[in-house]
C-alpha cells in the first residue's frame, strides 16, 4: 500500500466543474479528502449532512477510506424527480399525439 494516496475532489456545477487534486496520507477518508481540497470553504452551499457523495460515481459513506487515485465527487441536490419529469414527459407526449390527429382531417 502506498504511503501517499492521489486523490482527485470533483464538484460539479451547472456550467463548470471544480476538480481538486490531492495528495493526502493512506488511509485518509473520503470527508478528509473533502475538507483537505478547500471545495467546502469556495462553495458554502454544499452540506456534507445533506449532500450525497461518491467514488468513482458510486454512492459511498464519508468515513470510507480511499484508494490511491480514486475520485471523490459531491453531488448537488436534485431540484426536480426524475421520475416525476418522465411522467409529465410522457403525459405530454400522450396529449400530443392525441391533439396532432384532429389537425389532419382538416
Amino acid at each position: 500500500m502506498p504511503e501517499t494516496l492521489r486523490i482527485d475532489v470533483i464538484y460539479a456545477l451547472p456550467s463548470r466543474q471544480q476538480l481538486v487534486s490531492l495528495k493526502l496520507p493512506a488511509g485518509s477518508t473520503v470527508r478528509q479528502a473533502i475538507e483537505a481540497s478547500g471545495l467546502l470553504q469556495k462553495h458554502p452551499e454544499i452540506d456534507l449532512t445533506s449532500n450525497k457523495v461518491g467514488v468513482f460515481a458510486k454512492l459511498t459513506k464519508l468515513d470510507a477510506p480511499l484508494r490511491d487515485q480514486d475520485r471523490v465527487e459531491i453531488y448537488r441536490p436534485l431540484i426536480a424527480d426524475p421520475k416525476e419529469v418522465r411522467k409529465q414527459r410522457a403525459a405530454e407526449g400522450k396529449i400530443m399525439k392525441k391533439g396532432a390527429g384532429d389537425g389532419d382531417s382538416e
